[in-house]
Formats: structure tokens, C-alpha cells, sequence
């Protein structure tokens, strides 16, 4: 299978089981993205539990370790400063944040799609010539 750039969105709504998870978990056997991406999705696991009442606690930590698991396996991270530059390029000029901009830097450095459900995201990756799915 081919390796892919997997963005928070993409990642958290797998981690976290929401719909249409299963479609996901087929493009995440090879995965790369940048290391603030388990900050983002633990994050997303906080509000899950905390702002949003969709998780108990245990099943917080529960959500946790399997971000864990992947990381190494499944999911591996770069460096974020190797792409910064090229990120805060992007952002500038696609409007995008920072945040967003490192998927796409990585994604356009490594010539790999990018895996998201955020439609600005979609489109700044569309407009840079990366390939997008699902």
C-alpha cells in the first residue's frame, strides 16, 4: 500500500470512531505527518470527553493509547521545523494556518496524497497540486 500524509482531522475522526471511520482506517496502514499531529488529535480527544460529553474518560484513554500504538507503526511523524519554511510559505499564500500548512509541505516534500476531511485543507492541497483523498 501506498504511504499517505494523514492530517488531525483524518486521524481524529479514526481514532475517535466517527462516521465513515472504517473508510479511513484503509488508507492509514502507511501513514506520515508532522509529530504535532498526536498534540492535535489529543487534543480532539480532550474536547471529545470534556466539551462535547462523546467520550467518558476511560474511553479517553482508551482512544489515547491507540494514537499511541500507531505512532511508529502505522503512523510515522517528521520533524516539524525540516518543513516550516516551506509552511509558512503556503500558509501566506493559500490562507491556511501554519498548522495546516505543514501537512501540505510534507505532503508536497515526500510527492504523497494527503488524507483530510477539512475542506479549506482540501482545497489548499487541490490548489498545490496534491493529491487528495478520500
Amino acid at each position: 500500500m501506498t504511504a499517505i500524509v494523514v492530517d488531525a482531522s483524518a486521524l481524529a475522526a479514526l481514532i475517535l470512531r466517527e462516521e465513515g471511520w472504517r473508510e479511513l482506517a484503509k488508507h492509514l496502514a502507511h501513514a506520515v505527518s508532522p509529530e504535532h499531529v498526536v498534540k492535535e488529535v489529543a487534543n480532539a480527544i480532550w474536547r471529545a470527553t470534556r466539551l462535547r460529553g462523546f467520550l467518558s474518560e476511560e474511553e479517553a484513554w482508551k482512544a489515547y493509547a491507540l494514537l499511541r500504538r500507531m505512532v511508529g507503526r502505522n503512523l510515522l511523524l517528521e520533524p516539524e521545523l525540516r518543513y516550516l519554511d516551506k509552511a509558512l510559505e503556503i500558509s501566506m499564500k493559500q490562507g491556511v494556518t501554519v498548522y495546516d500548512a505543514l501537512y501540505l509541505a510534507l505532503a508536497l516534500e515526500k510527492g504523497l496524497p494527503l488524507l483530510t476531511l477539512d475542506e479549506g485543507q482540501r482545497r489548499a492541497a487541490e490548489a498545490l497540486g496534491i493529491p487528495v483523498k478520500p
